[in-house]
């Protein structure tokens, strides 16, 4: 009877995990937001007879993913973001950013807009912040573009410390720093303003 019951909860908590972190949209934008978790869950143990760089990578990447799908954003925005990270962190394992320098640039923008969206969303919806509609587009800009901010430092911290730790070969510098936070700024900034076609039933509760 123990082993039954445990059984029963067990795959009761499974359907309630399977359900919340549902991509809830068209059939082919749920196929692709699990095409990439998939990818990466592979990317991620294939890391492991890789380095240390590619395991913390994935990691990250998957835990993105997991937020992106806990996050009211639409299915396409999810399923788009859960590519992009993964895209990312396969061009920086591959050298693609050294082949290919504005390709850097275009991920800072790109994935810090995505992951400060993801950001206000929760901030907003969680009823976290004292606010409302009457906020405004301003409001809801200025809020993202901050957290755009934060997330563009404390990637190049990472950045750093992935340099400094556990590969040499990562990019760092004075100028590839400034480009990147400048990047993550902008590409927050366009976030904020198209916060509205990027959250689900928009961004207030």
């Amino acid at each position: 009877m123990a082993a039954e019951a445990n059984a029963s909860r067990a795959a009761r908590l499974w359907q309630e995990a399977v359900r919340t972190l549902r991509v809830d949209g068209p059939l082919p934008v749920r196929l692709i937001a699990d095409a990439a978790a998939l990818l990466t869950l592979l990317s991620l143990v294939l890391g492991l007879w890789d380095s240390g760089v590619a395991v913390a990578l994935y990691s990250l990447v998957l835990l993105g993913q997991t937020v992106v799908r806990l996050t009211p954003l639409r299915a396409s925005v999810q399923a788009g973001t859960a590519v992009i990270l993964l895209a990312a962190a396969w061009a920086a394992l591959l050298d693609a950013y050294q082949l290919i320098p504005w390709l850097d640039l275009v991920t800072h923008v790109v994935a810090t807009g995505l992951l400060a969206a993801i950001g206000t969303a929760a901030l907003l919806r969680s009823g976290w912040l004292q606010t409302g509609p009457s906020a405004g587009r301003a409001g809801q800009t200025l809020l993202t573009a901050g957290l755009g901010a934060l997330l563009a430092v404390l990637w190049e911290v990472g950045e750093w410390f992935g340099h400094t730790l556990l590969d040499p070969a990562i990019q760092v510098g004075y100028e590839d720093t400034m480009g990147d936070l400048a990047a993550g700024v902008l590409g927050a900034l366009l976030a904020g303003l198209l916060l509205d076609r990027l959250v689900k039933d928009g961004p207030w509760p």
